[in-house]
């Protein structure tokens, strides 16, 4: 079956009819508290915005060819693969429009249903080469959302698999983003190399074997299921060039970069087989920059706001807890009173039920707050999480 191009559904006169349903995520309060210096002052909660905060460029984009898809081919079978973003409010608005889902998993047996009459949305992590080659052979209408800072890391893992160097991919394993770009990585004939590491912890590991001090099954053993098909450490550690999952704390991302590039150095006595470029996206480097910013204020607490699968969102938590009491919450319903709240707890992995600070139930003085929101999180959820805060502390938003 021959492979049709993906459309472009931006056109304007689709864009003109799902205009309103697409600013349903703005916020008049949010834009109202900017425009006040990013400070909301109420008799008893004093709000401070971080300058730079929730929706991307990218994320927007993708949220418009979501709506403007289901405008387009209403009528017709329009299925997603996995989530659009990392948002269950957005997600649940879409799928409330009778979106389908499919599984990451290409093999799985809903896939075997797909036809030509069907439209598939790739989100904006984008998708593996070999589900692109499936959905393809089912000759299918793809719509395509993929970030272009995403795209851009791809670039660049496909010029390292040409020139034969092996792409070192500082990201989560199983992330939508980190296992596409991962495929990206094997280069056009498939014969290029990846090895995936998520912390400074693995980066330790990889240094120690450049440098000879690691045994070859116990380094395989621990990056089990994190490497490419025939990858040899002795062989493909070589020449290396890094690239990361674009949501990745950037600090983490510069220091791995330099503790690989000081390995290679002692190894090699210089560092020219060893690349590396920036690919943290800039929103996600805005936002991080923008919450340290934030946090040398005198606050008493943070509020992290967005899907608890959101690896930038979850980057910003990690940020903030290092310096303040911090709560990840996904709506406003997780704040149930003033003293108890339910948040996501970043070593457990799940959503638990957490005391409150007492400053919190403390109305003899206003409560200081810092907010902000991964690149995934609307507006309007933003200023739900913001009216309960007020609400509870006796002092409503008008």
């Amino acid at each position: 079956m021959t492979a049709r191009k993906p459309i472009n559904v931006r056109r304007p006169e689709v864009m003109a009819q799902v205009r309103d349903k697409v600013q349903q995520y703005q916020s008049a309060l949010v834009d109202s508290i900017r425009a006040n210096g990013d400070v909301m002052s109420l008799p008893a909660l004093e709000v401070h915005l971080a300058a730079a905060f929730g929706f991307c460029d990218g994320v927007k984009r993708a949220i418009e060819i979501a709506y403007a898809t289901c405008q387009m081919f209403a009528g017709k079978r329009i299925w997603l693969i996995g989530e659009i973003i990392h948002n269950p409010a957005v997600n649940a608005d879409l799928d409330g429009m009778g979106l389908r889902h499919l599984p990451w998993d290409f093999n799985a047996p809903v896939y075997e249903t797909l036809n030509e009459e069907d439209v598939v949305i790739m989100p904006a992590f984008g998708v593996s080469v070999s589900m692109r080659k499936v959905l393809d052979s089912k000759g299918v209408q793809l719509v395509d959302s993929t970030c272009g800072n995403v795209i851009r890391v791809w670039q660049k893992v496909r010029n390292y698999a040409k020139m034969g160097i092996t792409s070192v991919i500082h990201g989560k394993a199983k992330h939508e983003e980190s296992q596409a770009t991962a495929s990206h990585s094997r280069g056009e004939d498939g014969k290029g190399h990846f090895i995936v590491i998520f912390n400074e912890a693995d980066a330790q590991v990889l240094c120690d074997y450049i440098l000879g001090r690691g045994e070859r099954d116990a380094f395989m053993s621990h990056f089990a299921g994190c490497y490419s098909a025939g990858f040899n450490p002795d062989v493909h550690l070589a020449e290396m060039g890094m690239a990361n999952q674009t949501t990745m704390l950037k600090s983490e991302t510069a220091h791995i970069q330099s503790m690989l590039r000081a390995a290679v150095t002692e190894r090699d006595g210089d560092d020219s087989r060893f690349h590396a470029f920036d690919t943290i996206c800039g929103a996600t480097q805005d936002r991080q920059n923008a919450l340290f910013e934030l946090l040398e204020k005198p606050l008493d607490a943070m509020f992290i706001i967005g899907g608890y699968n959101s690896s930038n969102t979850t980057h910003l938590a990690h940020i903030a807890a290092r310096k303040l009491p911090t709560f990840f919450v996904k709506e406003a319903d997780c704040l149930m009173n003033l003293s108890t709240i339910r948040s996501y707890d970043l070593k457990q992995k799940t959503e638990v039920t957490l005391p409150l600070p007492s400053e919190a139930a403390d109305l003899s003085r206003p409560w200081r707050i810092g907010v902000t929101a991964g690149a995934s999180c609307p507006a309007n959820v933003i200023e739900q999480v913001i009216r309960r805060l007020a609400e509870l502390r006796g002092c409503p938003v008008a």
